[in-house]
């Protein structure tokens, strides 16, 4: 079976580095025409180097500068894009921020910058894609459904964190997001779904992976015994977004190595 995205469009939040960066390249592989987002002028150049990669590989692509927590930003992001390639097949939610604190000592702004990008981001990055698919409707040269959303959650939607609230309360939040789109928007032929990553070796965990021993004590939470890679991720959002996986819709898919097995409770506890 071939995974294929030919002919279509996807638009990938925080694609500069790390999950997303992994993500842009698997569907720029199996044909997509990827937007490669980024939020700011510090990314500019990391967002540069993946589509480099896209393009080098005979990928297609453009980079593109928005901030999603920033509702006027989106809305030009998806008008652009539909006037540059004439519509958007695909949106994978990707784009996530950390700022963590103990709970009693976390700031007002800390608690909002989280949400803000990592829950509100995906809400106005989700409602403009939804707009632009129904407005398009069902196209079977592009594909079998109107449209695809992807949203990347964490394995931390259902394991609490500590220090982490924000986070964790935005990952938990991204769950009855997708589900309720999913939900809403079944009859339309728009598929929704949530990728759950467990640890995966990106930037923004470096400190839990970064030396022998932060390795090894990561690994005692993973049965498989070995971090992620962005191309696992990349992998499974590639088949989602293809009609491989049309009946696939409303759930979270966990790549975690096992994580969520709780590792800890195999000597029993």
């Amino acid at each position: 079976m071939e995974i294929s995205l030919r002919n279509q469009v996807a638009v990938v939040t925080g694609a500069s580095s790390g999950i997303g960066s992994g993500i842009a390249k698997s569907l720029a592989s199996a044909g997509a025409t990827v937007i490669v987002n980024h939020s700011s002028e510090r990314s500019t150049d990391e967002a540069k180097a993946v589509l480099k990669e896209i393009t080098d590989a005979g990928g297609k692509g453009i980079t593109y500068q928005c901030d999603v927590s920033k509702e006027d930003q989106v809305i030009k992001m998806f008008q652009d894009t539909v006037s540059q390639f004439g519509t958007v097949d695909i949106l994978i939610n990707n784009a996530g921020i950390q700022k963590d604190a103990k709970f009693t000592e976390m700031t007002i702004d800390q608690w909002n910058a989280v949400i803000g990008v990592n829950l509100t981001g995906q809400f106005l990055c989700a409602r403009e894609a939804i707009k632009e698919f129904l407005r398009r409707g069902i196209d079977p040269s592009r594909s079998i459904a109107c449209g695809k959303i992807i949203h990347i959650s964490s394995v931390h939607e259902i394991i609490p964190w500590a220090g982490h609230a924000n986070y964790a309360s935005s990952k938990g939040a991204i769950r009855m997001l997708m589900q309720t789109l999913a939900q809403e928007y079944g009859a339309d032929k728009i598929r929704v779904n949530s990728i759950c990553p467990g640890a995966i070796q990106t930037p923004i965990n470096k400190d839990a992976w970064s030396t022998p021993e932060a390795l090894n004590s990561l690994l005692n939470l993973i049965p498989y015994n070995r971090i992620g890679q962005p191309q696992d991720i990349g992998n499974l959002a590639a088949f989602l977004a293809s009609d491989l996986a049309d009946y696939i819709t409303g759930t979270s898919i966990f790549v975690d190595g096992g994580m969520t097995t709780f590792e800890s409770f195999s000597t029993g506890g």
